[in-house]
């Protein structure tokens, strides 16, 4: 095996993972091989100096780890040559969404030492939020590799298998959650009169709220209390979103994002 590292899948996140590790220096771009079957996803890899083919069976004989990047509908075509080509040695890190180890043990016909990864779009741009977990026949050590990879595009935490759909519909669901209310806020924005810079406002509000919420380690509800002075603006706003039951709706979508990650996995 010439290559540490693999991708089956060249979209976005791998995409995102690879520029990380190598900007990084987790490892060189010659140590790093990608297949996909679209020419124009596998530009970038070449760009940054990897070897990159049509065949995923380049990829299986050739890295020491393997990380599966393509759609979880797309992967019952991809197991059956991964399953004949693969060896005990090899480590697997899957970032495909509510597919379980044992569902992936299932498909290929044996378990594998297999790293399950939840990240989240973030991390294109340096900040991701990923939970790994060790699964299938992982050994003690799999993960060190997985662990410098998601480090390097942002934040990681090590849990059981079973909080990984949790982290699904926190983190992994999670931006989608803020764009939505970033969606809200924006045209809002534009109601009000402020036209071109509504993007602007709404952007760096929403990034510097999540900064100081980070930096100060102070919890939501107290940040929350230091904005709202009684009988102001802030206080009338959410009082509006309380009678909405905007808070209990979030929850709701979360619960249901999770459901949802389950059933994929089934």
């Amino acid at each position: 095996m010439n290559y540490r590292l693999g991708f089956i899948g060249c979209g976005n996140m791998a995409q995102a993972i690879a520029a990380g590790a190598i900007k990084g220096g987790v490892l060189p771009a010659d140590q790093v091989i990608a297949s996909d079957p679209t020419e124009s996803h596998r530009v970038l890899f070449e760009g940054w100096g990897c070897t990159t083919s049509a065949d995923n069976a380049e990829v299986i004989r050739g890295a020491k780890q393997i990380v599966l990047a393509v759609k979880p509908q797309i992967f019952p075509k991809v197991a059956p040559q991964l399953a004949e080509l693969l060896d005990d040695s090899q480590v697997l890190i899957s970032i495909m969404a509510g597919v379980s180890s044992k569902k992936i043990a299932e498909l290929l016909g044996k378990p594998a030492r297999l790293i399950r990864v939840m990240p989240n779009t973030p991390a294109l741009v340096g900040e991701g939020m990923t939970g790994l977990a060790l699964c299938g026949s992982a050994e003690s050590g799999d993960e060190k590799l997985a662990l410098e990879l998601f480090a390097a595009v942002g934040k990681v935490i090590v849990v059981d298998e079973p909080v990984i759909d949790c982290i699904n519909a926190v983190s992994g669901s999670g931006p989608g959650y803020v764009y939505y209310f970033a969606e809200a806020m924006e045209k809002a924005a534009a109601e009000l009169g402020l036209g071109e810079h509504a993007r602007l406002l709404v952007g760096q509000t929403l990034l510097g709220a999540a900064k100081l919420m980070v930096d100060s380690g102070e919890s939501p509800q107290e940040l929350r209390r230091k904005v709202t002075s009684p009988g102001g603006t802030t206080q009338e706003a959410c009082e509006l979103l309380d009678t909405k039951g905007v808070m209990n709706a979030i929850g709701q979508a979360m619960h249901a994002a999770k459901r949802r990650a389950e059933e994929l996995g089934a």
